[in-house]
């Protein structure tokens, strides 16, 4: 199996709410995990938010409202997710293994 073929580990089953600010995504393995909203909106890492060179922070945390929410959440192949957020940012794609490590058990 190559480094960027699909896991148990970094495969979503489930993807859903898990209160008014949390999200939840169960993994194949079993895991389930629980963002918090307005940190994964942080951890953008599309080239608006992260510098492309030199992978300095370009996103300014106060721009981001602390109810921010996703207004959709959609799948890219079998390896991502792209959510647009409420506060009209949309271009950002969450790698699973990104999430994965981003997770909270």
């Amino acid at each position: 199996m190559s480094d960027d073929a699909p896991s148990l580990a970094t495969t979503p089953t489930e993807i859903g709410q898990a209160g008014p600010r949390e999200l939840r995504i169960e993994w194949a393995d079993g895991a389930v995990h629980h963002y918090e909203v307005r940190a994964l909106r942080l951890a953008c890492g599309c080239a608006q938010c992260i510098d492309e060179w030199t992978g300095e922070d370009r996103l300014d945390p106060a721009s981001v409202p602390e109810d921010v929410r996703p207004l959709r959440i959609e799948p890219v192949g079998r390896y991502a997710l792209q959510i647009e957020w409420s506060d009209g940012h949309g271009t950002g794609i969450y790698p699973f293994r990104r999430l994965r490590a981003l997770g909270k058990v």
